[in-house]
């Protein structure tokens, strides 16, 4: 005590020698306690985290495992120099070096968080090397933007807290936002087109589309355009703006292709072998794997042929399987059309002449 007591006789720049001994002792005391914190509870913490199934936990570990050792230093200094009175100006340079360092590590944490939820997503995306190549592009692009946002704020939070009047430098940035959203409006509005498509995904690569009278195979997914490969073997390339305003037709989607086939045979063809048509046919569909009959009626009188109306879907989208089974369909009927001596109908006028 008569120690303590002594060390309070002894002054410096306003400040008596216990009242350093006494900031000193904090200062040590949270420098070991955030160390212990580092090293051997996020270390129990960690292997705690390894055992369940969630991956959450890694992450914030993982955080606050890459926090830098200068983070915990000026901490420490922080509640440290409560204890003690400086001169105005050491004041302010203390508490902004403090302040830089510790935003500076929120933003870094909040980064860490960012990066693992867009490592997680590329890793559950698509096993498709070009759909993967895509969304990591795009969750980049969004990683980008959201930091940028991250250290605006940031800056603004350190200027605001230093006393500077921020709300004129809020005002310019805003002005001068909407004159840059004004000059770039149309790679903007394909910017957020193309994260409305990521979004949405109503097509990824690989999948045929047809948009108005244009139609391919999707070979890439860009920022500003989408490029699809034609079936006569050209690139177009086609706004993302374009695509997120016009009806887009997505053959990848489908799970089978319909057909609609009119069969006409002649006016000659007796009525028992009319009447067996539409079972007939059933019969030939029915044999042919991977295909539904739907139905197949007497449908209309036509000019030269008495019309049958059938329709049947074959189960895949696939086009180039639809034609293997719609040319296996139509050999089959041919061939039982003959077997039943039915024949097909062609263009003919009678012309009868009055004596």
């Amino acid at each position: 005590m008569e120690t303590f007591k002594l060390l309070e006789n002894y002054s410096l720049w306003g400040n008596t020698a216990y009242n350093y001994f006494l900031a000193l002792v904090i200062f040590i005391g949270f420098v070991i306690i955030l160390k212990i914190f580092q090293v051997i509870i996020l270390a129990k913490l960690n292997r705690l985290a390894k055992s369940t199934k969630n991956d959450l936990d890694d992450a914030l570990i993982a955080i606050f495992s890459k926090i830098k050792p200068p983070f915990y230093f000026f901490v420490a200094i922080y509640f440290a120099i409560k204890y003690l009175t400086f001169p105005e100006i050491v004041d302010k340079v203390l508490m902004v070096v403090i302040l830089v360092t510790v935003v500076y590590e929120v933003v870094q944490a909040i980064s860490r968080f960012l990066d693992f939820f867009i490592n997680k997503s590329i890793n559950n995306s698509d096993n498709n090397k070009s759909t993967q190549k895509y969304s990591q592009s795009m969750l980049r692009a969004v990683s980008m933007i959201v930091k940028a946002v991250l250290w605006v704020v940031a800056i603004i939070m350190i200027l605001s807290n230093l006393g500077i009047n921020v709300t004129s430098l809020v005002a310019s940035l805003g002005i001068g936002g909407i004159a840059i959203a004004l000059a770039l409006q149309n790679i903007l509005t394909d910017m957020f087109s193309s994260f409305s498509i990521y979004v949405d995904k109503p097509f990824q690569i690989g999948d045929y589309i047809s948009i108005g009278t244009d139609s391919g195979t999707v070979e890439k997914i860009g920022m500003k355009t989408t490029r699809i490969r034609t079936l006569q073997g050209e690139e177009l390339v086609v706004s993302n703006r374009e695509l997120t305003t016009a009806r887009v037709q997505n053959f990848k989607k489908m799970e089978k292709r319909r057909a609609s086939v009119t069969l006409g045979v002649e006016y000659e063809t007796p009525a028992n072998k009319l009447k067996n048509i539409p079972e007939l046919v059933r019969t030939i569909i029915g044999g042919v794997e991977g295909t539904d009959f739907d139905r197949c009626h007497f449908a209309a009188y036509g000019d030269s042929s008495l019309n049958f109306e059938l329709v049947y879907y074959v189960n895949s989208s696939e086009y180039s399987e639809f034609a293997d089974k719609r040319q296996a369909i139509n050999y089959a009927i041919f061939d039982a059309f003959a077997k039943e001596k039915i024949s097909f109908a062609y263009p003919t006028q009678k012309i009868v002449l009055d004596k």
